[in-house]
């Protein structure tokens, strides 16, 4: 009763109905045009998670970690006069950049010199100018070789291969300015390459950042344009119509400007999942359409007149799509149960648009074909394909004969799979989403050859006193950490207060090399008199030591690990780090409150392992979630809980197939992947729901037994499934064109899942509600 007098509202209110669509898309429009691309670190962790807030505390004490973008050569020419220069001059440029804080190469070192006339230190460029002679290079070269602060910062073992440190102003890491200042720099490079005929490898957090924003950006344009190409192709195929294509690409337009819309409303930016959206809008759109025009074409076919036939698609098709709509929507909406930022705007944001795209494709399909003439029934023989009939012929006679070898055949499928399943690892890369080939990852694999990694790993050391980070007692144990990182091959040598001190200290001893250590009390006394430098925030040193000289940090760099080895390095390092700070090393004893340290490991490589862990967690929440939400709607579609129990099976066992062949075939669970999961079975669900309804329908007509119900079921809205899966298949497929391998996988996954949730909505669902009727059948006369 309630869809009927919907399908009259909308016939009767058309102008105004398309007037109140028109200006609510002219509003949205006006906001998805201040879109824009975040230039944000992906939060996934909520903001209420200690590990986050540990990181957002370090950050606002000592600034961005993943400031620093490198530069890296290999060559036997470094320290010839001509290349040197160049190389000098090439540092200068990139410092005079707006926007760049600082460069260290070899060419742009510093030394300290004991000035005992001023009782200080003071801080000399080894390189004021460029070189006017080889045997100043040579000079330099032995120089630098005697200052072991340096040491494995600028060059490799080996000597050949050169590094080049550019931090940027943390006022710019994270904004759209970036940008341009990577580009500028990556220009000079490449310039300087292309001068001496080699290759200039980049990478570092920045640069990482800028050119996986840039991908991302491109890709939303291409996937938009690639989405709607096969999508337009496919329903000229299926509907031989040329307005059909132009009514669907209307709605579906209409879907992507208020999804983007609803971007800027909720004050959201395009990240790497909300903006697979808009495509994903388009490609789960066109179902509504496909439902609509299939019921309206079959009306007609059944002699009613066009407006009849009208209003009996929106009564009908309206609530089958409202409720299979719901159920994707649903897929989407468990992300916002995650408390995730990243995954929460994401599913927020497809619940809305989804819903809103199916709004608009009710009112605005049935206005536009009212308009229209009545398809000719040559334009409604698509409803007749005698290879789709003879395929849902086929499929009806298998559930009706062969349900137990149907049902064997699932078994052994399904138990296949979970053995596979249970092999998925779970592990994720800060750039495993980028090929091998990828000059991207090339060049951030060719640095953590010759330098280790760019990737930052942070130790974050509160003294609990003012004054107390210079004292013996806290560089000593500075000097125990840097010594157990030293075990493990993973990281680089540190930056900290602990090395800035070895370094005056041999100035202050001459600037023999054996001095690079830490002096004893009453040195470190006489040195602290020479070292105004050492004073906190408006010093050189502001990075790693605060105004109170309460607060400091031990910076590592390490490789892209993953986030398996990543978690064991903590859970190793994190209690002897503890147990340096805080066990008296005489006794074993933990120290009194008041001498304790609160020593926590952090930075970039900890967040992303913690986000990573995190999602993993929620997986199954979320896709159990959506089950339950599900089974909900079918309780109250078939009002009987034990039917709707196993009306949900069908979509699940796509899922446990996936999880089979991601194990198979060793696809990592990772923040990408895992959301194939919660989507696929919410698009799934839909053609549970589409039979559902219809079966339903069939049965409320009183006119067929339940094996006659079944069989129209499959024989009317299969021929929509067919059709819509179709879509679907090669809507998802559209993102095998990305770069990132995770997206990748997301469509080859998603498409399969469908695939197979479209073929087991025809058979396994039947089968199902056959033998469920069969075995009431059987207990009636027990009963009687």
């Amino acid at each position: 009763m309630v869809w009927h007098r919907i399908s009259s509202f909308i016939l009767r209110h058309r102008l105004a109905l398309v007037a109140v669509v028109l200006i609510g898309t002219a509003f949205m429009g006006y906001q998805a045009s201040h879109v824009k691309l975040s230039y944000e670190l992906a939060k996934i962790l909520p903001v209420s998670d200690t590990e986050y807030k540990r990181y957002e505390t370090f950050k606002s004490r000592f600034g961005q970690d993943g400031s620093v973008m490198v530069l890296g050569i290999e060559s036997d020419s470094m320290y010839q006069l001509d290349f040197f220069n160049d190389w000098y001059a090439l540092s200068q440029r990139i410092n005079a950049i707006e926007g760049i804080r600082d460069v260290v190469a070899n060419a742009n070192l510093y030394d300290i010199v004991r000035d005992d006339t001023a009782r200080k230190f003071r801080i000399v460029p080894l390189v004021p100018r460029p070189l006017s002679a080889q045997s100043s290079v040579d000079s330099l070269r032995d120089r630098i070789a005697r200052l072991p602060f340096y040491r494995g910062l600028v060059q490799d073992s080996s000597g050949r291969a050169h590094l080049m440190a550019v931090t940027f102003d943390q006022k710019l890491i994270n904004t759209k300015s970036r940008i341009a200042t990577v580009r500028r720099v990556a220009a000079m490079a490449d310039s300087f390459g292309t001068q001496h005929r080699l290759t200039v490898h980049k990478s570092g957090m920045p640069y990482i950042r800028t050119e996986f924003s840039a991908k991302v950006s491109q890709e939303l344009t291409l996937f938009m344009v690639l989405a709607f190409v096969v999508t337009a192709l496919i329903l000229v195929y299926f509907f031989r119509s040329l307005t059909v294509m132009i009514a669907a690409a209307l709605v579906v337009g209409i879907g992507v400007v208020w999804v983007t819309g609803y971007i800027v409303l909720f004050g959201y930016d395009i990240t790497i999942l909300t903006g697979l959206l808009p495509p994903l809008i388009i490609v789960i759109g066109i179902p509504n359409v496909i439902f609509l025009l299939n019921r309206y074409h079959e009306e007609l076919n059944r002699r009613h007149q066009k407006d009849d036939a009208l209003r009996i698609a929106i009564e009908k098709v309206g609530e089958t799509t409202f409720f299979a709509n719901v159920t994707t929507s649903i897929g989407f909406f468990v992300f916002y149960f995650t408390a995730s930022p990243l995954l929460l705007q994401f599913g927020l944001v497809a619940a809305f648009g989804i819903m809103t795209t199916y709004a608009v494709s009710l009112i605005l399909i049935p206005i536009i074909f009212s308009y229209l003439p009545a398809p000719s029934p040559k334009q409604r023989g698509h409803l007749d394909r005698r290879r789709v009939t003879s395929f849902l012929g086929w499929v009806d006679q298998l559930v009706r004969t062969r349900r137990t070898a149907i049902y064997g055949f699932i078994a052994v499928v399904t138990a296949v799979s979970i053995f596979f399943a249970l092999r998925i690892n779970a592990i994720g890369y800060v750039v495993d989403d980028l090929p091998a080939n990828d000059p991207i990852y090339a060049d951030l694999k060719w640095i953590e050859s010759r330098f280790k990694g760019v990737m930052p790993f942070e130790v974050s050391i509160d003294t609990k006193r003012p004054g107390r980070v210079l004292t013996p007692q806290t560089l000593s144990k500075i000097r125990l950490l840097e010594r157990e990182f030293s075990q493990y091959s993973e990281f680089t040598r540190p930056l900290s207060l602990a090395e800035a001190v070895k370094f005056f200290y041999q100035a202050y001893r001459g600037g023999d090399p054996k001095y690079y250590a830490l002096p004893g009390a009453l040195e470190l006394g006489q040195l602290a008199s020479y070292a105004p430098q050492l004073k906190g925030s408006e010093s050189r040193f502001k990075g790693y030591l605060d105004s109170t000289r309460r607060y400091t940090r031990v910076s590592f760099q390490m490789p892209d690990v993953g986030t398996v080895r990543t978690t064991e390095l903590l859970s190793r390092l994190q209690p002897k780090v503890d147990s340096i700070f805080n066990i008296d090393r005489e006794t074993g004893q933990r120290v009194a409150a008041d001498e304790q340290y609160d020593v926590s490991i952090t930075g970039n490589s900890v967040v992303f392992t913690r986000g990573n862990d995190y999602l993993l967690k929620n997986l199954a929440e979320s896709t159990m979630l959506a089950i339950l939400l599900v089974s909900v709607i079918l309780i109250i579609l078939l009002r009987d809980i034990r039917l709707s129990l196993i009306a949900i099976l069908p979509s699940v066992v796509p899922l446990i197939v996936t999880a089979g062949i991601m194990g198979f075939f060793d696809i990592h669970l990772k923040p990408s992947t895992i959301l194939i999961f919660s989507i696929a079975f919410g698009i799934s669900s839909d053609g549970t729901i589409y039979f559902i309804t219809k079966y339903r329908d069939e049965l409320r007509n009183g006119k067929h037994s339940l094996t006659q119900a079944v069989s129209e079921t499959i024989r009317y809205t299969g021929l929509s499934m067919f059709y819509t899966a179709i879509i679907l298949f090669a809507g998802f497929a559209i993102f095998t064109a990305s770069t990132f391998q995770g997206t990748i996988a997301l469509g080859i996954l998603v498409s399969i899942t469908l695939l197979m949730g479209m073929a087991s909505n025809l058979i396994l669902l039947p089968a199902f509600l056959l033998t469920v009727d069969k075995r009431r059948k059987a207990t009636v006369p027990s009963q009687s």
